[in-house]
């Protein structure tokens, strides 16, 4: 049977190849210093996962994925404290650094990114409202793991926030790869 694309996801979608763009930048930028790295994924559900292993040799340089949807799974796998989670929700800054650095303390890598966020179309309250998503980002250095962490708001529906959120994770981590991780042999 012969089978075509539907439209919608077809290896024309310009968000698609948007974000494959930024998992190939990344996957070089990694390369080029030996790292691995790693991913924790809320709202994303694997979107960035998906990105990084569509590229050959991405194994070379990805070690690892986790969906961490539920706050369980965020407590299990990343180590999230739950008293952050009840105190924070699973949508803050706190939450976005913990799945960060629980991503470099539960997986041999250098670099990791975390996304939770509110997808929508329900979920979203006055104070995190529908397209808020929370990013962070964590990586080695010989003074320690430093993170850093940031949030947007997407317009949208869910497909729009859950690709913009994709996109910009793994432009952050190349600005953050590029910025303090000097290549093997370098100053």
């Amino acid at each position: 049977m012969d089978c075509a694309y539907p439209p919608e996801i077809g290896p024309a979608d310009a968000g698609w190849q948007a974000l494959l763009g930024a998992a190939d930048e990344l996957g070089r930028a990694l390369l080029a210093r030996g790292w691995m790295f790693g991913c924790a994924e809320s709202c994303t559900g694997g979107m960035i996962a998906a990105a990084l292993t569509s590229l050959p040799g991405s194994s070379q340089w990805f070690e690892r994925s986790m969906v961490t949807y539920s706050n369980a799974a965020k407590t299990e796998l990343l180590g999230v404290e739950p008293e952050l989670l009840r105190t924070q929700g699973a949508v803050s800054e706190a939450t976005a650094l913990a799945m960060a650095r629980g991503v470099l303390a539960h997986a041999p890598v250098q670099a990791a990114l975390s996304v939770t966020g509110i997808a929508g179309p329900g979920g979203g309250s006055a104070d995190k409202p529908v397209g808020l998503v929370w990013f962070g980002w964590a990586w080695n250095t010989p003074q320690g793991v430093l993170a850093q962490a940031e949030s947007c708001l997407w317009p949208g529906g869910r497909h729009a926030v859950r690709m913009a959120s994709a996109q910009h994770a793994l432009r952050g981590m190349l600005l953050r790869v590029a910025a303090h991780g000097p290549a093997p042999g370098g100053d």
